[in-house]
């Protein structure tokens, strides 16, 4: 093993980094142009085979300038394979860019994490693969098995593309890379397209369509293609970038505000947790005339906790949205029927504190607003107590979330701040003092 560790050691110093990165347009073109030339032959025209290295040779062609990158290759072997760049800059988050006669470079941490392509070897390749490969396989159906190879690599190189340009962020690219990955898998050769290629390049067009219009229209169309295959994401945002590309053009339409306010409907109901969902129809029932009455919500949710009483998910969705509504008994009261479907869950024990807290904030801005109307000292006190009780609902539930999970500071800060607020209190200042010292503790401030 010691012999072998040696020789690999010694095969690496002797390796050599490229001067530069190396890509043999003339011979790619050359390449090209011999298959442009065969198909104009109508003998060999007629051959699924010639269709089938067409594809290869395009799809070859297309990927070459970034066929030596990945992401993770760490600086020394990407100096190996691609040589020393012409120039290295950095961008606003702080990352190194390579720059390459074909390609940019982006390194984090001395390793590779996305590229930007800056020259092709010739415009329209991608056309070509997908007209090659579809004409291989009309020419004679059992070409499917030759031209999988083919599309598989290409449908993998738009994937990678795809997912490396979101990072950049270049949602153009990006989108238009998922969209190419889809159109491959939607040939003879799949049986189905993977919905999640027309999921991200919706994702990515709702993102776009503030500047440019066209990308709501874009991602109604990617978006509802995923529905229609069957895509569901974990979290069910699908839903919300639907109704941003429906009300991005609700000004051409009128209906499609009615059909951004169902899709957001069929998304609670189905995610009832998913507060970018619940935030969408809050913001659509306030910002639109004749949308609806927020109280809409909860009408729906109750008919769906009839049904199933036991889900603490539309439990939460209900809470929450009482919690739009400013209702805090009503929202409390939804979170402690979680409470008893989850007894000893964090959440659910932290929410029910932070809206005790919330509950008597507000109350305590209405105190405060009505101290010229206080005629006595008595009622002074009174409605102060009854406001202070309100914060001390919060402890016990904000304590039990803090026993189950210890080390998030979130719970304890609250905790201490509600604490020296009611250090007045029997035995509070000792909690304060107690939580004070935990939560400088857990933020490694002593």
């Amino acid at each position: 093993m010691k012999k072998f560790i040696l020789m690999v050691a010694a095969a690496m110093a002797m390796v050599v980094p490229a001067t530069a990165q190396k890509i043999n347009a003339e011979s790619t073109l050359a390449k090209l142009s011999k298959s442009d030339a065969e198909i104009k032959i109508e003998k060999k025209a007629a051959k699924s085979s010639v269709w089938v290295n067409r594809a290869k040779t395009y799809a070859d062609a297309l990927m070459e300038p970034t066929k030596a990158l990945s992401t993770s290759l760490d600086a020394t072997f990407l100096r190996y394979t691609m040589g020393e760049p012409k120039e290295t800059t950095a961008d606003e988050q702080g990352r190194q860019i390579w720059v390459y006669p074909w390609v940019k470079v982006y390194m984090s941490e001395n390793r590779v994490v996305a590229w930007e392509q800056t020259r092709e070897i010739k415009e329209g390749l991608f056309e070509v693969v997908y007209q090659a490969a579809t004409k291989a396989i009309e020419l004679d159906a059992k070409a499917v098995s030759k031209v999988k190879p083919v599309l598989d690599l290409t449908i993998n190189y738009y994937s990678q593309l795809g997912e490396i340009s979101t990072y950049i962020p270049d949602y153009a690219v990006a989108i238009d890379a998922f969209v190419k990955a889809a159109k491959l898998q939607d040939t003879k050769v799949y049986s189905q397209v993977d919905p999640k290629y027309y999921f991200f390049a919706g994702q990515m067009s709702a993102f776009l369509g503030a500047e440019k219009y066209q990308y709501f229209k874009d991602g109604e169309t990617y978006l509802n293609k995923a529905r229609e295959l069957g895509y569901v994401d974990e979290t069910g945002n699908l839903y919300y970038y639907l109704f941003h590309c429906y009300y991005g053009q609700r000004e051409e339409n009128k209906e499609n505000l009615v059909k951004a306010k169902n899709i957001l409907l069929e998304g609670i109901e189905k995610f009832p947790k998913n507060d970018k969902i619940l935030d969408g129809l809050m913001s659509l029932y306030t910002a639109e005339e004749g949308v609806g009455d927020p109280a809409e919500l909860v009408t729906m949710i109750d008919r769906f906790l009839a049904e199933t009483p036991d889900n603490p998910d539309l439990w939460f969705g209900r809470g929450r949205v009482f919690y739009k509504l400013k209702n805090f008994d009503e929202c409390i009261t939804s979170f402690k029927k979680i409470d008893e479907l989850k007894p000893n869950d964090y959440d659910t024990n932290f929410y029910i504190g932070y809206f005790y807290v919330e509950k008597a904030e507000h109350e305590n801005r209405l105190f405060n607003q009505k101290l010229d109307s206080f005629t006595s000292q008595d009622e002074y006190m009174a409605e102060r107590k009854k406001v202070r009780s309100v914060y001390m609902d919060s402890i016990p539930y904000l304590e039990k979330a803090h026993e189950l999970n210890p080390q998030n500071p979130d719970c304890v800060q609250i905790l201490k701040e509600v604490c020296f607020l009611l250090r007045e209190e029997p035995g509070v200042m000792d909690k304060y003092n107690k939580y004070n010292a935990e939560y400088k503790k857990l933020k490694g401030l002593e």
